[in-house]
């Protein structure tokens, strides 16, 4: 009966261990699936999943859709940051904090950031109500700063220190009262390196923001590490705060706002997992000078241990093909002589074309490129023809004289056209006589429209 009631106890005591986490949408969505991650320096760990319940209520007389969902996390579950997600098609997540309680919030699918309140965990209602009164306040700062820069001779002195002592007053007593709390580095990292006086020269405000933007981050806080809150701010640092019209300037901002986020970023591994995502972010915009630049000086920079060949040749071969690139290189056999694409010296520049003889678009299109060329001495077409056989692009070339041929095999599989991660055909290419990539037109009216532009 003793060992009985001990196992009742131990099983009761566990229970009781456990924490839930409890959200409720306010509004209907057409996913019925929760995710739960633990955030883990640019990453984010899957922990669990769940389903989201849908229920129907009234309010004010109408019918509302909600939506519920629950996870229960163990005693010696981590402590940390934690995101959920709900959406598989869009974008949409809640962050949270977990330190040993339980967590209720509400929230809206479509605005969670500006709609998340919680309802039960000491630790995000303090940081939640923080961020509600420091942002009211240094909007109004803000707003403050935004007319002395528009209008300098009006005198806003006077309302800008009251505005300043009332942050500071605000940060004071949110550091005084989450003393010993797991968020308190979140509200030391989040106040403003406001100028002691208001600034009536723009230029002067963009550099004291520029100057002081990381003053109050501490890049060596695992808490602020494993969150993405050094995430946010390093983006929003690099990619809003350092910004130009201008093309040229843009990129040289680039490289300095990257240089001084890795003169704060010292921790190897969060180093690795910041550098790479920027590199992702680059390469969405296809800025081949800056994933270059962050391979060069920071990547390659790593200990050996901690890169990945197969990361960085995948990366640098999606690029391979953009605008900007030397074209990858490839040899063919013709006539019974052999060429190779880099040390073609029969034009100033190359039109090189992906094509196949069982492309309806290519037979319709590649007589009228040839009758198009035929005029233009300084251009000159390299067709690399993707085929599973030879017998068609045998009589094909025959009618397209004056072109350099190349036959690609296995078709899609064909390792060039992998390299060009060609996936439609035809597919337009323009090289200078260096055989750099200039322009990749995406139909045959605008590569005729490009090349009729082309200084010759």
């Amino acid at each position: 009966m003793k060992k009985v009631l001990v196992l009742i106890f131990l099983i009761s005591s566990f229970a009781q261990a456990q924490f839930s986490i409890n959200g409720t949408l306010t509004n209907d969505i057409k996913t019925d699936w929760a995710i739960l991650y633990r955030i883990e320096g640019a990453k984010q760990k899957f922990v669990t999943n769940t389903t989201i319940k849908k229920d129907t209520i009234a309010i004010e007389g109408k019918k509302q859709t909600i939506g519920t969902f629950q996870f229960d996390l163990p005693a010696d579950a981590k402590v940390g940051s934690y995101r959920i997600t709900y959406r598989t098609d869009a974008p949409g997540f809640v962050d949270f904090i977990f330190n040993k309680e339980n967590v209720s919030f509400t929230f809206h699918p479509d605005y969670p950031e500006q709609t998340t309140l919680f309802s039960n965990s000491d630790e995000n209602i303090i940081y939640k109500n923080y961020l509600s009164e420091v942002s009211v306040a240094q909007q109004k700062l803000d707003s403050l700063q935004i007319t002395a820069l528009r209008n300098p001779e009006v005198d806003l002195k006077t309302n800008y220190r009251t505005t300043l002592a009332t942050i500071n007053a605000i940060q004071q007593k949110y550091l005084e009262s989450s003393n010993g709390m797991y968020v308190q580095p979140f509200i030391k990292a989040t106040s403003r390196s406001n100028p002691s006086e208001i600034k009536t020269n723009a230029k002067e405000y963009m550099q004291n923001i520029n100057a002081t933007f990381f003053d109050n981050m501490d890049f060596s806080s695992k808490t602020l590490i494993n969150s993405s809150f050094l995430i946010d701010r390093i983006s929003d640092y690099i990619f809003y705060i350092n910004y130009s019209e201008d093309l040229e300037q843009q990129q040289i901002l680039y490289k300095n706002a990257v240089n001084k986020v890795f003169t704060k970023v010292k921790e190897v591994v969060f180093r690795k997992n910041v550098i790479e995502l920027l590199i992702n972010q680059f390469e969405q915009s296809k800025n081949l000078e800056m994933v270059d630049y962050l391979f060069d000086n920071y990547y390659n920079k790593l200990p050996k241990s901690l890169q990945n060949e197969k990361y960085k040749n995948e990366k640098l071969s999606l690029l391979a093909s953009e605008v900007g690139r030397i074209a990858p290189d490839f040899s063919w056999k013709e006539n019974g002589k052999n060429y190779k694409l880099s040390t073609l010296n029969d034009a100033k520049n190359y039109v090189l074309i992906f094509w196949s003889t069982s492309c309806s678009h290519c037979l319709r299109e590649i007589p009228q490129l040839h009758k198009f060329l035929a005029n233009k001495n300084e251009l000159k077409a390299v067709a690399f023809s993707l085929e599973n056989d030879e017998f068609g692009w045998n009589n094909m070339k025959t009618t397209l004289p004056n072109w350099h041929h190349v036959l690609g095999l296995n078709k899609w599989e064909n390792k060039i056209a992998r390299t060009y991660n060609i996936n439609s055909t035809p597919t337009y290419f323009v090289l200078d006589s260096d055989k750099k990539i200039i322009a990749k037109p995406q139909d045959l009216e605008k590569l005729k429209a490009y090349l009729n532009n082309l200084e010759m």
